[in-house]
């Protein structure tokens, strides 16, 4: 019997033996509640008794867009984010946008809902319906394996690379290890290089471990452009973002560089907001390259929300649509049995909301100096999103969280900017096993640093070039030598260095540590590049 034809049998079954008992039973009577118990109006659509949940308050939506705009600007202030846009949409409309702040940190250049932010990781949501749009045309499905569209496209393990499909890739189901790839963007390869490289990284159980992997996602969105015969800018573009007349849109880093009403990435250093770095994110693009303001990002909502249809016409079918905005992998809870589920579908985060709705959500950041974040709740034919130009502190989050307590419940059930401040806290904490050190009192000389200098190799960062440069060490690695920094004496063979990029926040320090025979180095492992081993280089 197959496993479709076992299902349904099941199914079936299950069916039969509650209509049975209910037929048994007779007439099932409702017991009134007692009169001194307080009552919740419930909304409980026919059909799925699934779908009953806290009603809504009368005027809720209208009482929060009016809250809105000063509590937004109140917990801009509080954390200091130099500038923000927010839009909400409900009924097919968008119902408010604004702009908040400025867009580079320190200058008079106010922020308005045309305004273009990088968007980070809501970029996978809107790769994921980019995706559904090939569904639809029948190009791929959510089940197409990688390889069939990818020729040479291969993980660590044989099996999983013939099994691995595109649906896998954007529910972080691969076994690819948590930011599998993301340091060799950091040191400047492209996408082709991190992808090929991927086969070097371990292998958590397929399909049974959720991590979150920028590069693994990506695959999934290659392996739908390959078989569209074009490109993920290109496609997103044409499939998407144009007939959704998504103006401001794109996946190219040069088009956001080329808006003239753009903001400037801003980070929180020494007290105070600066616009110091740029994020070139092209190499992950469909995982954290989109660009957009939040007028687009509007129009994008008010499609998901109508499951695909775009004035009244179908652009993406529900069939296509629903995988990814429905739990296909449950995320890792921890041993709180209290907590409700959390799960990823297909790019879209899916929850459950303290009233029993579903929602859509994502947030994105980088540490360079975005933070984002979109909230949906279908049943409430609701969405918001705020977008703003400073690392990510949780304000995103919380006037997302905020919100749509007003809307449900008619009042903010805590206070969610410190909940998410804490949570996102990780995100620009600085990185490595010297953070917060200082080099022994009785440190070993390091010695002749000429025994250190050389050329290393390594299989998946390319060699690493050390020299000697004005009476120090140096050392020059990735896409032709570019990343560079400096090695300094900490303890005897032990060196220390600050790593830079995005996954290296202010304040980051890392070891360096060679192993020297017969006088002379023969390898150098660098904590800050070893997390899934992978971090150490050889002598050529």
């Amino acid at each position: 019997m197959s496993r479709t034809r076992r299902a349904y049998v099941r199914t079936a079954v299950a069916g039969l033996a509650l209509a049975g008992l209910l037929a048994g039973c007779g007439a099932v009577a409702t017991p009134s509640a007692p009169p001194d118990v307080p009552q919740v109006d419930v909304d409980a659509p026919p059909g799925n008794p699934g779908t009953a949940v806290v009603a809504l308050p009368a005027g809720g939506l209208d009482a929060a867009l009016a809250w809105l705009p000063d509590y937004a600007e109140t917990l801009r202030v509080t954390t200091g984010v130099p500038g923000m846009a927010i839009a909400v949409v409900h009924g097919g409309q968008t119902v408010w946008s604004g702009g908040f702040g400025d867009k580079v940190a320190g200058t008079d250049d106010p922020v308005d809902p045309q305004t273009v932010f990088q968007l980070a990781s809501v970029s996978k949501p809107i790769g994921a319906t980019v995706v559904a749009t090939q569904v639809t045309k029948k190009v791929v499905a959510w089940d197409t394996p990688l390889r069939s569209e990818l020729e040479g496209f291969r993980l660590k393990d044989r099996w999983v690379s013939d099994h691995v499909t595109v649906g896998d890739a954007y529910s972080h189901r691969t076994g690819l290890p948590h930011a599998a790839g993301d340091l060799l963007e950091d040191v400047g390869y492209s996408r082709s290089y991190v992808l090929e490289h991927l086969r070097k990284e371990p292998l958590s159980p397929f399909r049974s471990t959720y991590d979150y992997a920028n590069f693994g996602l990506t695959a999934g969105a290659e392996a739908v452009a390959h078989a569209a015969g074009t490109d993920w800018a290109t496609l997103s573009e044409e499939e998407l973002y144009r007939p959704l007349g998504m103006t401001s849109t794109s996946s190219r880093y040069a088009d956001f560089l080329a808006r003239s009403n753009r903001a400037t990435l801003n980070v929180l250093q020494g007290g105070q907001w600066q616009a110091l770095y740029q994020r070139d994110a092209d190499p992950q693009s469909p995982a954290g390259g989109v660009s957009s303001n939040v007028v687009d990002l509007a129009a994008w909502m008010r499609m998901v929300l109508a499951r695909g249809e775009v004035g009244g016409e179908p652009l993406i079918a529900p069939e296509a649509l629903a995988p990814a905005t429905r739990a296909e992998m449950l995320m890792p809870g921890g041993n709180d049995v209290t907590a409700r589920p959390s799960a990823y579908g297909y790019g879209f985060n899916v929850g459950v909301q303290p009233g029993g709705r579903v929602s859509l959500t994502h947030s994105g950041g980088f540490a360079l100096g975005a933070g984002t974040a979109m909230t949906m709740i279908p049943s409430a034919d609701l969405g918001v999103v705020v977008l703003t130009n400073g690392s990510p502190v949780g304000l995103a989050e919380a006037i997302n969280a905020a919100f749509v307590d007003e809307v449900q419940f008619g009042h903010v059930t805590r206070d969610w900017l410190a909940a998410y401040t804490a949570a996102l806290a990780p995100v620009t904490a600085p990185a490595g096993d010297l953070v917060g050190e200082e080099p022994p009192a009785d440190a070993d000389p390091a010695g002749r640093l000429s025994r250190y200098t050389g050329t290393y190799t390594n299989s998946y960062y390319g060699k690493a070039v050390v020299r000697k440069v004005d009476g120090h060490l140096e050392v020059a690695m990735g896409r032709k030598g570019g990343y560079r920094f400096a090695l300094d004496p900490w303890d005897g063979r032990t060196f220390s260095f600050v790593p830079t990029g995005e996954n290296a926040p202010e304040g980051s320090l890392s070891s360096a540590r060679f192993t020297v025979k017969k006088g002379k180095a023969t390898r150098l492992r660098m904590e800050f590049f070893d997390a899934t081993g992978l971090g150490t280089w050889k002598r050529r």
